[in-house]
């Protein structure tokens, strides 16, 4: 019955749109399985969008969405008159900067070191080792990071105190801040990168590198002419999806390390929404100021994506 139900339905289609009908059929297990995990996306990913057209009026939790006054764009030009505003996003700005030339290529290098290695079992050990930091959560990195930066016990000062360097309060003084964000976050999360580039470093084939020692190409050679141009896909993609990021630097990996001694840094734009948004009730105006996030970070990722496409015909979509 199902057999013959299928057969008269895909009769009424047009042929493309048969044919698609036909390939989700013979993969349909696949996309069962994909199932729980695309109805997460529009529940908590998409759903919530609609979300966003509290930007757009003076939200009032008691009217509602559908009560509350429409005050068209008055919240995006409170945002960019904002005294402050341009602080937070030079600040938002230059992290995300720093993120990108520093944080991203750390895992790109550790994995090249790593597949250097020929003993597996310290292969193994080391990709342990880099890759457990990232289950940790960002109270627990603060805490490390504030306890090897301590003025009085911290690893680091006592390092300095050999050379007569008088203690440093790091996370009391601006200027550190910034610092001590993207190497926190490389000492976390490289691992995680590292583990996707010797993935793809694994697909390599063996004999290109064979073929390159019979020419006589050295490790150096072998790695610019060989590794990285076969790991430019993944690479390509993985910035992609990092660019798209660029303004959403996290709350939680900065707000555990802010303090009033170090804000004028260290605050981005997370951290100020989570601020006037929840603890000052300033619902649409923190809403415009992620819609503005969001808009922001598409625009990098649909230029970032134009730019991949004509240069390395790599791409997202």
């Amino acid at each position: 019955m199902a057999k013959s139900l299928t057969a008269q339905d895909t009769r009424t289609l047009r042929p493309e749109e048969r044919s698609i009908f036909s390939y989700m059929w013979k993969y349909k297990t696949l996309y069962i399985l994909a199932l729980p995990g695309v109805l997460y996306f529009i529940l908590f990913k998409y759903v919530p969008l609609f979300g966003s057209v509290i930007a757009f009026q003076d939200y009032n939790i008691f009217k509602g969405m559908w009560d509350s006054e429409w005050v068209g764009l008055e919240h995006f030009r409170t945002m960019f008159e904002h005294y402050d505003f341009m602080r937070i996003l030079g600040n938002t700005l230059l992290i995300g900067l720093y993120d990108t030339l520093l944080a991203f290529p750390a895992p790109i290098i550790l994995a090249l070191l790593l597949n250097e290695l020929r003993l597996i079992f310290y292969k193994r050990v080391l990709q342990t080792v880099v890759y457990m930091p990232h289950f940790l959560s960002w109270v627990v990195v603060s805490g490390v990071a504030v306890g090897i930066l301590s003025p009085s016990t911290g690893v680091v000062n006592t390092f300095l105190g050999w050379f007569g360097i008088d203690p440093i309060y790091f996370l009391g003084e601006e200027s550190y801040i910034r610092s001590i964000l993207i190497t926190s976050g490389i000492w976390r999360d490289s691992g995680y990168g590292t583990i996707i580039y010797l993935a793809a470093l694994a697909g390599i084939n063996p004999d290109l590198y064979e073929a390159a020692e019979v020419d006589g190409a050295g490790r150096w050679k072998q790695t610019l002419s060989i590794t990285l141009p076969a790991l430019l896909p993944t690479i390509m993609i993985l910035f992609l999806l990092h660019i798209g990021k660029f303004m959403d630097f996290g709350f939680e990996r900065v707000i555990v390390f802010l303090n009033p001694l170090n804000t004028e840094n260290g605050e981005i734009l997370d951290t100020y929404i989570y601020k006037a948004g929840l603890l000052q009730q300033q619902y649409s105006y923190t809403t415009a100021m992620g819609l503005f996030k969001s808009v922001v970070g598409l625009m990098l990722v649909y230029i970032g994506n134009l730019i991949s496409k004509k240069t390395t015909g790599e791409s997202l979509y």
